[in-house]
This record gives C-alpha cells, sequence and structure tokens, in this order.
C-alpha cells in the first residue's frame, strides 16, 4: 500500500492545477496595491479558491 500523501503535498498538485486562477487573482491584487481592502479582489478569489477545493478534493 501507498504511503498516505501529506496534506502540503496534496496542496501543492492543487495549487499546480490552478495557475490561470491565481494569475488572475494576482493581477487584481497587483492592479491598485496601494489601496487593497478588503472584498476588493472577492471574485477572482472565490474563483481560485473553488479552484484549489476542487483540485484538492480530487487528488485523495
Amino acid at each position: 500500500m501507498p504511503p498516505k500523501p501529506r496534506p502540503i503535498q496534496r496542496f501543492a498538485a492543487a495549487v499546480s492545477k490552478c495557475s490561470p486562477s491565481a494569475v488572475e487573482y494576482g493581477k487584481c491584487v497587483v492592479a491598485d496595491y496601494n489601496s487593497v481592502h478588503k472584498d476588493k479582489c472577492v471574485k477572482e478569489f472565490l474563483k481560485l479558491k473553488d479552484c484549489y477545493l476542487a483540485a484538492s478534493k480530487g487528488s485523495k
């Protein structure tokens, strides 16, 4: 039986599948980084979060 993957390994695999969403979120934050505030990029963040969750469920 193969060893169970460590949480950080599962997270790394999920992150690697979500780079387009991460780029979109990063661009939103950097676009006006001097005035970053809560919920400024909520739409992009939620897309990234959903991608991470979907990718991590698939790697179990």
